[in-house]
């Protein structure tokens, strides 16, 4: 391949998405010893897949809103390969914790994701009549960001599942 078309495969988040698709495939391979398994199984490599390719779409596409659908798409396939992975904990699939590792290594990805969909070219752009603008950096954007990544400010372990009654509406 030419270094042209290559060149995304050096971005950081696609080297995060490649750490993704290293554990999906061994979690995968774990799971594939059942047939009741082999859906799940499809699920986690499948999307992991998905994050790699849309990586090099919105690469390959320069359009400011066909790189966030791409955007889109990623963050998606990666809540869907979590679920399937958290699923495999609950049926009480895997010997190992991937959960947890799963978790580190999508966090990890999700913090380069972010990063890299600020750099997009908002000018670059041409309307679609969708009327979807997407726009990553907005100040309350930024604010809530500040609060998320300071753990003074929020910890998770604040918030305790005695608190929460099921049915209750939390107003999210």
């Amino acid at each position: 391949m030419s270094k042209r078309l290559d060149k995304y495969r050096q971005l950081p988040v696609f080297k995060k998405a490649e750490e993704i698709y290293e554990l999906a495939d061994a979690i995968a391979e774990s799971l594939k010893e059942d047939d009741k398994t082999e859906h799940l199984a499809g699920e986690i490599i499948g999307n992991a897949m998905i994050i790699q390719a849309k990586i090099a779409g919105a690469e390959g596409g320069g359009l400011y809103s066909l790189r966030m659908q791409n955007a889109v798409l990623i963050k998606c396939a990666a809540h869907d390969m979590m679920n399937a992975v958290i699923c495999t904990e609950m049926f009480g699939l895997n010997n190992e914790d991937y959960v947890q590792l799963m978790r580190n290594k999508v966090d990890e990805f999700r913090v380069e994701f972010v990063g890299w969909i600020r750099g997009f070219d908002k000018s670059y752009d041409i309307p679609d009549n969708w009327a979807i603008r997407f726009d990553a950096s907005t100040p309350e954007q930024e604010e809530m960001e500040k609060l998320m990544f300071d753990d003074d400010k929020f910890d998770i372990d604040d918030f305790d599942d005695e608190d929460f009654e099921p049915g209750e509406d939390d107003d999210d």
